[in-house]
């Protein structure tokens, strides 16, 4: 059935708990797991602004917040002894970000949180999300 499956984490409980139903869901299969997590890029809007960090140290710190919730959902996956990889990207648009990963990384499925960070951007699922079931080419599990 499914061989390859997205995976977000953008290091909520609720994305974590994902992590966790999608080891659950792929082991059985024998699925292998790709993890991402989307970065946002340094925001260039309001130049005029004060900027309390460059825009190295923004990246520099970005990259280390990306890399601790992807090795945090690495550690469950492995637990799990499901084979994962991580990957993580810049976008503004998260859902794009999601789809594009899937083609590149050849993915069969996307499993994903119902809501993030930003808690319940809509009535019933968050805008990333509903962006990602609208789009996609592939099956999207929301996990909830």
């Amino acid at each position: 059935m499914y061989k390859r499956i997205l995976v977000p984490t953008d290091g909520s409980p609720l994305s974590i708990a994902a992590v966790r139903g999608a080891a659950r869901f792929a082991k059985p299969l024998g699925a292998s797991i790709v993890l991402i997590t989307v970065i946002e890029p340094y925001s260039y809007t309001s130049l005029s602004e004060y900027r309390p960090e460059s825009i190295d140290d923004y990246d520099e710190r970005m990259r280390a917040v990306a890399e601790e919730r992807l090795e945090d959902a690495r550690k469950i996956l492995e637990k799990e002894g499901v084979p994962a990889e991580t990957v993580a990207v810049k976008s503004f648009s998260p859902a794009e970000a999601l789809i594009e990963t899937s083609q590149q990384q050849n993915c069969d499925c996307i499993f994903m949180a119902s809501h993030g960070r930003k808690g319940l951007a809509a009535v019933l699922l968050g805008s990333e999300t509903q962006k990602v079931l609208t789009h996609s080419k592939i099956p999207v599990m929301v996990y909830r």
